[in-house]
C-alpha cells in the first residue's frame, strides 16, 4: 500500500509564495506520472499540474507563469512551487500518482 503524506500548506498573503510537498512511501514512486490537483470551496476538484511518465508538463492556464511542479525520484517526493499567489488559488490541494494513490490533502489560503 502506498501512502502520499502532504506538507507545505497555510495561509499566505497575496503575492506570497509557498512550495507544498508530496512524500510518497513504497518504491513505485519513480515509475508513476504525477500530479498536483486543487478544490476550492463549492467547486469541482481542478487539475493544476503534472508530469506524465515522459516527463512532459501540463499547468492550468491560471497558474502557468507562477507554479512549478517538480519530482525528487531519490526522495519519493514530488513538490508544487507557488508563486505570485492569488486569493483565487485559495484551495485544498492534493498530489496525485497517476497509478491510483492520492493524498490527504493540505489546505492553502491566500488572504491579507
Amino acid at each position: 500500500q502506498v501512502q502520499l503524506v502532504e506538507s507545505g500548506g497555510g495561509l499566505v498573503q497575496p503575492g506570497g509564495s509557498l512550495r507544498l510537498s508530496c512524500e510518497a512511501s513504497g518504491s513505485i514512486f519513480k515509475f508513476s506520472g504525477i500530479s498536483w490537483y486543487r478544490q476550492a470551496p463549492g467547486k469541482q476538484r481542478e487539475l493544476v499540474a503534472s508530469i506524465n511518465r515522459g516527463g512532459s508538463t501540463y499547468y492550468l492556464d491560471s497558474v502557468k507563469g507562477r507554479f512549478t511542479i517538480s519530482r525528487d525520484n531519490a526522495k519519493n517526493t514530488m513538490y508544487l512551487q507557488m508563486n505570485s499567489l492569488k486569493p483565487e488559488d485559495t484551495a485544498v490541494y492534493y498530489c496525485n500518482l497517476h497509478v491510483g494513490y492520492w493524498g490527504q490533502g493540505t489546505r492553502v489560503t491566500v488572504s491579507t
